[in-house]
């Protein structure tokens, strides 16, 4: 397909359309559809085509299938052809069916019909209904034009901003993990921001309330994306909305970076383009707690429990010790799980599973929220002396800890929590730095496991859109990160991305309470 066809069917199309009925404009659409995709297709595949000028035509002809369609059904079935072809075009230049050469002539032809020197796509499907009851010769000069999507190129990128939205608890039985999560990410958006952004662009977090709750999520994530039009989402909180989240950032093509869960809904084999993760899985954390358990500790298998959200987030934790048992030669046909329900600490039912148990438990592996999480601990510290309690990192440390205490020191000492990032207590540069950030834009706020989480997975999303450059867009940054490798943050481990692997750190740290309900640092092998 060449441009100079396509530029022949405007001028045919404008010849023959006015006065079109709706079902004809839609079958104009669907034909132009396949004709201009494949151009734009073949220059988004192209690394030094700029991606704003691809933008501007997209969301061209996405206000030309909204004008033309009359309802929701045709609106998604002219889409789906656009999007067809354009998969097409990106296939031609990776099949090297056609050079990039070609394809930005072909782009800059087609640049130049809807800028003012060729027919507007605009004017193709939808001549005035004044000039149209006239003639069909009107055409060529309508009364009015569709409008064109207003403001930036790219969605949530002006010249002065760069604008990302978090969707989190910041209301209900889990509200710290979002508020600090929250807290970590503006921290790092702050220190950049204050040494001029990124290419000139500050950086903005938009926050939406989900509560904690899957049903709410839908409705944060539209915000964020509809009425507050961000560029991207990062630091979402929690695995249930996550099944929500995740799809919804898909189907808008919407980058989803660092989210603060470790469940395997976003860590997909091959990855999902728009998907990226700072943190280890819940799958790594809870296989270094059972072979700590096992191995260090001496605990049997037989003797170890799951106490755990009922939920997805409850079954990611499960099927991490399940697959940690296995890995050991060991059947997980036994292994008791001990369930809870979201957003509460109705544990009764957990604590009378527990009793039942022969032998007795003497360890659990807790996929739970800090609520719930020391609720259990309170009720099972005396009915079993010496049992070992081990959260993964999502329990929210500082906020699990502040429970304990509130109950006595004897209730938080020995309490395990594994970690996906270092020690708040340290003195590594990443720490450091964190903690200096902390004091300057948020005084009196402690440091604590999670926000350091959100501070570092910012600072990670922070490289990429520095190594993208002036001319950002989506495509440009997931480009940019997949080839994003060893580098080093200070964390003591080298992080990166490829195209195969969207998580960039595997490091898992093990920590345990004090009587004073601080942290220390624990070997886990």
């Amino acid at each position: 397909m060449t441009t100079r066809l396509t530029l022949f069917l405007f001028s045919a199309l404008l010849a023959g359309t006015a006065g079109a009925a709706a079902g004809d404009k839609t079958d104009v659409v669907r034909d132009l559809a396949g004709r201009v995709g494949p151009i734009v297709g073949s220059a988004s595949a192209c690394r030094d085509i700029a991606r704003p000028r691809i933008q501007v035509i997209t969301d061209k002809f996405t206000a030309v299938i909204t004008e033309a369609a009359t309802n929701e059904a045709e609106r998604s079935d002219l889409t789906q052809s656009f999007d067809r072809s354009v998969a097409e075009g990106r296939s031609a230049v990776t099949t090297g069916r056609i050079d990039c050469r070609s394809a930005d002539r072909q782009l800059a032809d087609l640049e130049r019909s809807i800028g003012g020197t060729g027919p507007s796509l605009a004017a193709v499907i939808a001549p005035s209904s004044a000039a149209a009851a006239t003639s069909a010769a009107a055409a060529t000069a309508p009364t009015a034009a569709v409008p064109v999507v207003g403001g930036p190129a790219v969605r949530g990128v002006t010249d002065q901003e760069i604008r990302f939205g978090i969707a989190a608890p910041f209301s209900g039985s889990a509200k710290e993990l979002g508020r600090q999560m929250k807290l970590g990410i503006d921290a790092a958006f702050n220190r950049v921001n204050e040494t001029g952004g990124v290419e000139g662009r500050a950086l903005k977090l938009i926050a939406a309330d989900d509560g904690y709750e899957p049903a709410r999520t839908t409705d944060a994530m539209k915000q964020l994306y509809e009425k507050d039009q961000v560029f991207g989402i990062i630091g979402n909180v929690g695995t249930p909305t996550a099944v929500v989240a995740v799809p919804y950032a898909l189907e808008r093509k919407l980058l989803f970076f660092g989210a603060f869960t470790g469940a395997n809904v976003l860590r997909h084999d091959p990855p999902d383009r728009y998907v990226f993760n700072y943190r280890a899985s819940y799958a790594e954390e809870t296989d270094a707690a059972v072979r700590y358990l096992v191995k260090l500790r001496r605990i049997p298998i037989r003797q170890i429990a799951v106490f755990a959200q009922q939920d997805t987030y409850g079954d990611a934790g499960f099927a991490g010790v399940s697959k940690a048992v296995r890995a050991l030669g060991v059947s997980d046909a036994a292994i008791v799980r001990l369930n809870y329900k979201r957003n509460t600490v109705d544990v009764d039912d957990a604590i009378n599973q527990l009793k039942l148990q022969k032998p007795p438990i003497k360890a659990v592996v807790m996929v739970a929220t800090y609520r719930a999480a020391a609720k259990f601990i309170e009720k099972t510290h005396d009915l079993f002396p010496g049992m070992l309690y081990s959260n993964v990192s999502f329990v929210g440390s500082t906020a699990l800890a502040d429970e304990l205490m509130l109950l006595g020191p004897r209730y938080a000492s020995g309490v395990i929590v594994t970690q996906v990032v270092p020690a708040v207590s340290g003195y590594s540069s990443i720490v450091l730095e964190y903690k200096n950030a902390l004091a300057k834009y948020f005084p009196g706020e402690a440091p604590d496991y999670v926000s350091l989480e959100g501070y570092v997975a910012a600072n990670v999303l922070i490289q990429g859109l520095k190594r993208a450059g002036p001319q950002l867009d989506t495509e440009k940054l997931i480009d940019v990160l997949e080839n994003t490798r060893n580098f080093d943050l200070g964390l003591g481990a080298n992080l990166g991305f490829g195209r195969a692997e969207h998580q960039a750190s595997h490091k898992i740290w093990g920590t345990a309470l004090d009587e004073s309900g601080k942290y220390q640092a624990i070997e886990l092998e």
